[in-house]
């Protein structure tokens, strides 16, 4: 079963329409979305590694503004939406005092959760809730994102046909590493 969803993954991921799938997803999540946009970012790449920095760019750019998008929920709409999807991630606590020390240190935040695991939809929403300088984020965030997704292109187009076929090879036990991560990173964001 996991490998024919790999290759059905896979061989959508070079469909011709998968491009705009990867940037409504990027820039979904950026906002309120909680699945990432790596799930059909590295099988897109792996599936056409010669349009790796354009996918790449893609899914920074629809991912800027999805993060523009949860900034504008944060600044506008705070209690009406932004507050509902804190409490769905479990980030409502403390608020309060986040916002007290948020603008101070809100770009190194918008660097950090733009490259790591932590979902970047956080700290978008809060930018905009403690009104952090729009030009700090926009700046920050194009830099992380672009980060993020441009090193995971760069990883991908250089030692692609080996990473590709070491999935193949080893499907079951990637697939138990990716699920013990990804559960095991919900866990730990759940308890930050």
């Amino acid at each position: 079963m996991i490998r024919r969803l790999y290759d059905w993954t896979l061989a959508w991921a070079a469909h011709p329409h998968a491009l705009w799938v990867l940037a409504a997803i990027s820039f979904a999540e950026s906002s309120f979305f909680p699945i990432p946009p790596d799930l059909l970012l590295i099988p897109m790449i792996l599936a056409a590694p010669h349009r790796a920095w354009l996918i790449a760019g893609v899914c920074t750019l629809a991912s800027v503004l999805g993060g523009v998008a949860g900034y504008a929920i944060g600044y506008f709409a705070m209690e009406a939406i932004g507050e509902p999807i804190l409490i769905a991630l479990g980030k409502a606590d403390g608020f309060d005092a986040f916002t007290e020390r948020y603008n101070e240190w809100g770009a190194w935040a918008v660097l950090t959760a733009g490259i790591t695991p932590f979902p970047y939809k956080v700290i978008t929403i809060m930018s905009g809730a403690t009104a952090l300088s729009l030009p700090v984020f926009l700046v920050s965030s194009v830099i992380a994102r672009g980060l993020r997704f441009f090193i995971v292109a760069g990883l991908l187009w250089a030692f692609g046909a080996p990473v590709r076929g070491f999935i193949e090879r080893q499907l079951g036990l990637v697939f138990t590493v990716f699920l013990v991560m990804l559960f095991g990173a919900f866990y730990v964001l759940r308890f930050l």
